[in-house]
């Protein structure tokens, strides 16, 4: 048996974990820039926000209910996230960490799932203070159905026998289901295929022809057959970027070269983090294309490396040859891309002896930058070229404190 542990409207719950005064009342959550709704509570949803309504258009509709509004902050997202996967892994030795708010739970031995599984929904509440809920099924995509199902109900959904299924698959929307997209929702629904149940009952041999291999995996997986198996381990990744659009566009190129630096900067440490390093590097400037009234330009160049590095200096100071030559003037850029491709693992670099390398002091220094900013905090030391006053960065008017990782942040009681 599988479980399917899914934090509740988590961002939302994120910023009313340390401000209990807005539970009960609607909340949303701002894209980078103060851009768009990425995150709302249920409060919210049934005012009729809808997820991805662009903020200065519901301003009047923030202010008529009293909605709370905040900016993403995916520092505080990501540090309670990584609290509610370490308390969910207490439960089971074999889990897989599938979205910063989603997490599959192996329970294949264990008995009385209903009770267990309640268990392990009181235990990450009363530790972490995020309400989660638990669908538990034999199979990934039977979870999944399980789990939306719990959260209209008392957050727990059990799935273990035939009859379970078929009764919760009879009215569920076939459109909903995992791995079902627009393109064969719309095939499917014009067939007169409109739930699990009837998607079910379809022979195998008409799923093959009509809906891949995929589908044929979901199919399975919809008559209790496990053929989506928990990933333990994360697949080495391929490629790595960083990119955020400016609080305001830009063609001053020192502005420019203070954003790239600092994206830069961002994708080292990033990459020291997962022990990999990178051979090629791209950079890519970008304006606004929703502005047609500016002119229009997607400059972009590749650069490779003479070694692999990941060292913040080797990384910054490619970044910024790479910026230099696809400069443009008379364009104002909303954003730049910092991409590292052609990854291998850190302890597999193989140099080139006819070349001289001084990687290695940057290498310690960047070490020695990540264990001063871990203790201090991010920003403490960075380079010179990254800036100070960094009129370009993002504007997020309505952020919320650093709670769980900064010092000064750290709520006080008297």
């Amino acid at each position: 048996m599988i479980a399917l542990a899914d934090c509740n409207n988590f961002y939302a719950s994120c910023e009313r974990l340390f401000r209990p005064k807005y539970i009960g009342v609607p909340v949303v959550v701002l894209s980078n820039n103060d851009g768009c709704v990425i995150a709302r509570s249920n409060e919210a949803k049934e005012i009729g926000i809808v997820m991805g309504a662009p903020y200065f258009q519901i301003k009047d509709i923030i202010k008529e209910n009293n909605i709370a509004v905040f900016s993403s902050h995916y520092t505080l997202y990501g540090d309670i996230s990584a609290r509610v996967m370490t308390n969910l892994a207490r439960f089971t030795p074999e889990v897989e960490v599938y979205s910063i708010d989603e997490c599959f739970l192996n329970l294949k031995g264990f008995d009385n799932l209903q009770d267990y599984a309640t268990e392990i929904r009181t235990s990450v509440v009363t530790n972490t203070g995020i309400p989660i809920s638990l669908g538990v099924a034999p199979t990934k995509v039977l979870a999944k159905v399980a789990n939306k199902k719990a959260k209209k109900g008392n957050g727990v959904m059990v799935l273990d026998s035939d009859e379970k299924i078929s009764k919760i698959l009879i009215d569920y929307p076939v459109e909903d289901l995992w791995g079902i997209g627009r393109q064969y929702a719309n095939k499917l629904i014009s067939m007169d295929i409109k739930t699990a149940e009837q998607l079910r009952q379809l022979p195998i041999d008409w799923v093959q022809k009509n809906l891949t291999i995929v589908g044929v995996r979901m199919w399975r997986e919809l008559w209790g057959e496990s053929c989506i198996p928990l990933k333990l381990s994360l697949d080495p990744k391929k490629g790595m970027c960083t990119s955020r659009a400016f609080g305001k566009m830009t063609g001053d190129y020192v502005e420019l070269q203070e954003a790239t630096a600092s994206y830069a900067s961002r994708l080292a440490m990033k990459l020291r983090r997962e022990a990999r390093c990178a051979t090629v590097l791209s950079v890519r400037l970008l304006t606004n294309r929703f502005n047609p009234s500016h002119p229009q330009c997607y400059p972009s160049i590749t650069v490779p490396l003479a070694h692999p590095v990941n060292n913040t200096n080797d990384i910054i100071k490619a970044a910024l040859f790479g910026l230099k030559k696809i400069y443009l003037r008379g364009y104002l850029f909303q954003k730049v891309e910092v991409m590292a491709t052609g990854l291998i693992p850190q302890n597999e670099v193989q140099l080139n002896i006819f070349d001289k390398f001084d990687g290695i002091k940057y290498d310690k220094l960047s070490q020695i930058m990540d264990k001063v900013n871990m203790h201090f905090g991010a920003g403490t030391i960075k380079i010179a070229t990254e800036g100070t006053k960094q009129r370009w960065t993002l504007r997020r008017d309505f952020l919320s404190p650093e709670y769980t990782t900064n010092w000064d942040d750290i709520i006080k009681t008297k």
